[in-house]
């Protein structure tokens, strides 16, 4: 056996590690792994904000969530956040959860009903990676 590593990314490879993992883990829940992606658009069509996630076993995962300078503090993310939340009810998800550094958006996602259910120090020295959750059920967090 030989151990590689390496900074350069190889798609053939990257898809046949997931592909296995994808095949173990269909023994245990069902394959309904779906990508999510919502845009805030401008007038002439320009992205001034995009969400990009992921749905699967009863979860939406927020991957991205971002916003145009220009555009911040309009409303758009909550927008873009409450559109995305409401596609993975339709896909039949209770449950969302997301990551947000220090110095992102923390206080954004308590304000919409997301709590925190973990945390890592020490990004960069001094910042702090947050992990939210959030049911999306009729059920209390």
């Amino acid at each position: 056996m030989k151990i590689e590593v390496t900074d350069v990314r190889n798609d053939h490879d990257d898809a046949f590690v997931v592909a296995q993992l994808r095949a173990y883990n269909a023994a245990f829940a069902v394959k309904d792994f779906k990508l999510l992606r919502v845009f805030a658009r401008d007038a002439d069509g320009s992205i001034i904000g995009g969400l990009l996630a992921d749905t699967y076993w009863q979860y939406l995962e927020i991957h991205v969530l971002w916003v145009s300078e220009a555009h911040r503090n309009a409303g758009h993310a909550s927008r873009l956040l409450d559109a995305a939340e409401s596609e993975a009810r339709q896909r039949g998800c209770m449950h969302a959860f997301l990551d947000t550094f220090s110095f992102q958006a923390l206080g954004f996602y308590h304000k919409l009903g997301y709590s925190e259910f973990g945390r890592l120090e020490e990004f960069s020295g001094k910042y702090e990676r947050h992990y939210l959750h959030k049911r999306l059920d009729d059920r209390s967090q």
